[in-house]
């Protein structure tokens, strides 16, 4: 299906903020993106409600649109719904991973060992989590999930700018898909979990060895 107006709007403005061209507080101007797409008003407005609800843009009193805020309180909000959610789909992904669904789990990873730089291995990396879910099967808790994980681009984005990123091994992840593969759920979802909950970490700390 193709892309709308509002959708192509707000895929280009959420890319910037997760890549933080656009910094937390910074006004998103209704009308200025408007003629930036040559479009009207209605898509972009459109638009910052599309980015509203992947928690990109906040509506502030008097002051409009702004991007969201990326401090401690919101990265902790993130972190604790996603580990929520994603280890609840991959527990009920689980039972239902076949080859096929490995293969797709493994071109993520051989992606995100090829990757060279933060962009294509923060591509690499959401393919992966969105590969492992899949299989449950449950529209409505991937799209939550498709949100969420672009939130926590976001944090990876931020962390990787102050502390520098080298690629590794994506270790954390080859376990996850290890214990996939003996079907001991219990043990994949515990490392999912841990792994995502690995952001949570002093200020001042440089990611570890791979961003969840």
């Amino acid at each position: 299906m193709a892309e709308t107006v509002a959708e192509r709007i707000a895929r280009v403005i959420g890319e910037r903020i997760v890549a933080g061209e656009l910094a937390p507080g910074a006004p998103l101007r209704q009308d200025r993106i408007a003629e930036e797409f040559e479009a009207s008003h209605v898509p972009a407005r459109e638009a910052f409600q599309l980015l509203r609800a992947q928690g990109l843009v906040v509506s502030e009193a008097r002051r409009g649109m702004r991007v969201a805020p990326l401090d401690p309180g919101s990265i902790q909000e993130v972190i604790e719904i996603r580990a929520s959610l994603e280890t609840l789909a991959l527990r009920l992904a689980a039972p239902r991973m076949n080859a096929a669904a490995f293969e797709k789990v493994e071109q993520a990873l051989s992606a995100g060992d090829q990757a060279r730089t933060m962009v294509a291995w923060e591509q690499a990396n959401r393919a992966f989590h969105r590969a492992l879910v899949t299989p449950c099967r449950m529209p409505r808790l991937l799209a939550m999930l498709d949100d969420l994980q672009l939130a926590n681009s976001r944090i990876i984005f931020s962390a990787t700018r102050s502390a520098g990123w080298q690629p590794g091994s994506g270790q954390a992840h080859r376990l996850i898909v290890s214990a996939l593969r003996r079907r001991d759920t219990g043990r994949a979802v515990a490392l999912l979990d841990a792994h995502i909950r690995g952001l949570e970490r002093p200020a001042g700390e440089g990611p570890s060895e791979r961003p969840a």
